[in-house]
């Protein structure tokens, strides 16, 4: 019962259900996820890390950038659930929809140049 509750708690904020939109599109580096949010890189990195522990995401590394990707299914019966019905989530919302726009109008080679 405890990893249900846990879930459902990552649910309960702004920015990491905004990140999980934003990863519906498509995977993002920290950068990114950064620039359209107007929050600190430390910020994102925990909201991905409680992502990620729910089973939302997956995290990688590729030098040094940090990618989230949103999953697509799960062997646990309620994540495969909650992940098939992101993409009907907030989808009239205007945040979200200015996100969206945002992550489409992203210039990764300027935002997350070294």
């Amino acid at each position: 019962m405890d990893d249900f509750i846990k879930t459902f708690k990552v649910l309960t904020d702004k920015n990491r259900v905004r990140m999980l939109k934003m990863l519906e599109q498509n995977e993002l580096c920290v950068c990114e996820i950064t620039s359209v949010l107007d929050i600190t890189v430390s910020t994102v990195s925990s909201h991905l890390s409680m992502l990620a522990d729910t089973g939302f995401i997956t995290v990688r590394k590729e030098g040094k950038w940090v990618y989230a990707k949103l999953k697509k299914s799960s062997d646990n019966a309620v994540m495969h659930q909650l992940l098939a019905m992101i993409p009907g989530w907030l989808n009239s919302d205007e945040i979200i929809s200015t996100d969206l726009i945002k992550v489409r109008n992203l210039d990764k080679e300027k935002l997350c140049k070294t």
